[in-house]
C-alpha cells in the first residue's frame, strides 16, 4: 500500500470518527488489532472490542485533525478530540500491517497556560490551532 493510499484511508477514518460512523471508523483496523492508552493503562484487543469501547463512550465527540505524517507502516496523527466541547490534544500512533492498523497507541493532554517564566517568549496560537 503506497503512502497516498494510507493517507486517504486515515482521512476516511478520522472523518468517520468525527461523524460518529462507528462502522466506517473501524474499517481501518485488522481483526486482531490492539489499541493502547498508556495514560490509563488500558489495552484493548480486537477490532470489535475497539469499536465497542468507542461506541459505549457516552460523550459527544468531535475530531479536528491538525496533522498526519508518516510513511510505510508507521503513521502519526495529531488532532484535537473534543468531548462535549472540552478539547483534549491527542496523538495517535498507528502501525500498519498488510494495509490495515495492527497497533495503535493514543496519548491525550489537556490544554494549559504558558508558564510565567517563558510567557514573554511565546507567541499565542490559540487553544486549538
Amino acid at each position: 500500500m503506497d503512502d497516498n493510499t494510507v493517507r486517504l484511508a486515515l482521512q476516511r477514518h478520522w472523518d468517520a470518527s468525527d461523524a460518529g460512523d462507528f462502522e466506517a471508523e473501524h474499517d481501518i483496523y485488522h481483526e486482531d488489532a490492539m489499541l493502547n492508552y498508556p495514560q490509563s493503562g488500558e489495552r484493548i484487543r480486537g477490532r470489535r472490542n475497539i469499536q465497542d469501547s468507542r461506541h459505549l463512550q457516552p460523550n459527544k465527540k468531535r475530531f479536528t485533525v491538525r496533522r498526519m505524517i508518516g510513511s510505510g507502516d508507521l503513521w502519526v496523527t495529531e488532532f484535537v478530540l473534543s468531548y462535549d466541547g472540552v478539547p483534549s490534544y491527542t496523538v495517535s500512533i498507528m502501525e500498519f500491517r498488510d494495509g490495515l492498523v495492527a497497533r495503535e497507541t493514543q496519548y491525550f493532554a489537556a490544554g494549559f497556560e504558558p508558564a510565567p517564566s517563558r510567557a514573554h517568549l511565546v507567541e499565542r496560537s490559540g487553544a486549538a490551532s
